[in-house]
């Protein structure tokens, strides 16, 4: 290790613990370190550069937009009714419906915390008046919120294709199985777990639907034609996509004007006011994003001139000789570096350093994007820090420790297994693609 190289990596680890900036950090260190080395630094700019300079990005900053609409234009509130009515009558089936709901909104958004926004402000002070806790209202809500990254269009997926330059739509695609085995498992386990978290202090009104059989049908019938425009987002979306009738941009593109759409004409809650809120925090979103992306590269590029990369794939190959410890011990390093950074550094900084790693042994880029995103989602529901947790707690006004136990029984019970059966049975993430396109564009798994 060179001097300038250990020098980086105090910057970058120095950086984090004081709280800069990680997008500073990111420029800051590989600056360090190349003028330490006596190295040509020029790069950076160029590097920043073509990192940004890229079609996808575009694709990231309409589904950001479109999912800041959603959260003002009256959608998600049809889409808890539309929820209710499928499932909101078995035992703990108003946490279901908060669980189904995410899912939804998962497809309009891309990302998992406008999903809470939305949700626990909606859901947490009804589910209460029926005598459920709001901790676990909220631990559901925040445990299910990574949903937002596996059902497609998915963010994290976005960026991965940037540093990989693979298929969107392969992409997309390969986190359905996944994701929807992540919701059905959450929903068992809120089935045995809920009663201990029923309080009958807490009950001011008796939880009512429709009786028979008939009126169920018609309350369903009369919630998804309420829900039908909302829905409509996601299948535009999915249709244009898959159809081959748009690209990934164009879609997201598609997907804003139609919730300014819906917003203004159909449900008529999106108000001029609430449009400039959503813009504003779209850029400021969009401007982290990018920068991250340009010095998460920056760092990426440096650390692989100085032979970084390369080095952590001989340690590894050396270290194990077996691809199930090898992919098991890449999955404990994602785990690791999700506990203190968001999903999207957790991508940029990581995927370069293991994709030289992953060629050797013979990984399906598809999959291994899958088992990523499954990943750095685990990564906003894990412990100390935690996008989720801490909108929760804002949002909910439960305290840290309230949501934590409640939120490591989803972690360790069904987010933690299901990543091991996405690392190690390929199929969950690359049938679906290699159906939908064909092997040609997924490659052999």
């Amino acid at each position: 290790m060179t001097i300038g190289l250990a020098v980086a990596l105090t910057v970058f680890l120095g950086g984090m613990f004081l709280g800069i900036p990680l997008a500073w950090v990111f420029f800051g260190a590989p600056l360090a370190g190349l003028i330490l080395d006596g190295m040509n630094y020029t790069f950076i700019s160029g590097t920043f550069y073509h990192a940004i300079n890229n079609a996808t990005i575009m694709a990231i900053a309409f589904f950001v937009y479109a999912g800041s609409l959603i959260s003002d234009a009256g959608l998600a509130d049809r889409i808890v009714r539309f929820s209710y009515a499928l499932v909101g009558r078995m035992r703990g089936g108003m946490e279901v419906v908060g669980i189904v709901a995410t899912l939804f909104l998962g497809a309009l958004t891309g990302s998992s915390v406008p999903c809470i926004s939305a949700l626990i402000p909606l859901l947490v002070p009804r589910l209460k008046k029926y005598g459920y806790e709001p901790k676990y209202t909220t631990a559901v809500l925040c445990s299910s919120s990574f949903l937002g990254y596996l059902i497609p269009p998915s963010v994290p997926a976005l960026i991965y294709c940037v540093l990989t330059q693979q298929s969107v739509t392969a992409l997309f695609l390969s986190t359905v199985v996944p994701g929807l085995l992540l919701a059905l498992g959450y929903g068992i386990l809120n089935y045995f777990i809920c009663p201990q978290y029923m309080n009958p202090d807490l009950v001011t009104e008796k939880e009512e639907g429709p009786s028979t059989f008939g009126d169920r049908v018609k309350e369903l019938g009369s919630a998804t034609w309420a829900a039908l425009p909302a829905l409509g987002c996601p299948a535009l979306i999915l249709v244009g996509i898959y159809g081959g009738l748009c690209t990934p941009n164009e879609a997201g593109a598609l997907a804003t004007v139609y919730c300014f759409i819906v917003g203004f004409f159909v449900y008529r809650e999106l108000t001029l006011k609430k449009c400039w809120s959503a813009t504003f925090s779209s850029i400021l979103s969009m401007g982290v994003i990018v920068m991250l992306i340009g010095g998460g590269t920056v760092l990426a590029r440096y650390l692989i001139r100085v032979g970084a990369a390369q080095s952590v794939a001989n340690f590894m190959l050396g270290m194990f000789d077996s691809k199930v410890l090898i992919l098991l011990s890449m999955n404990v390093f994602f785990l690791i570096l999700g506990m203190f950074m968001d999903g999207t550094p957790v991508l940029i900084l990581g995927v370069p350093l293991i994709l030289p790693l992953m060629e050797q042994i013979g990984i399906n880029m598809v999959h291994l994007g899958a088992i990523l995103i499954v990943n750095v989602g685990l990564g906003v529901v894990t412990p100390p820090f935690a996008m989720s947790i801490f909108v929760g707690t804002r949002l909910s006004g439960c305290t840290y420790m309230e949501l934590v136990p409640i939120m490591m029984k989803f972690l360790f019970f069904v987010g933690i297994p299901i990543l091991l059966l996405t690392t190690y049975i390929p199929a969950l993430s690359c049938w679906l693609p290699t159906v939908v396109l064909g092997p040609q564009v997924v490659g052999p798994w």
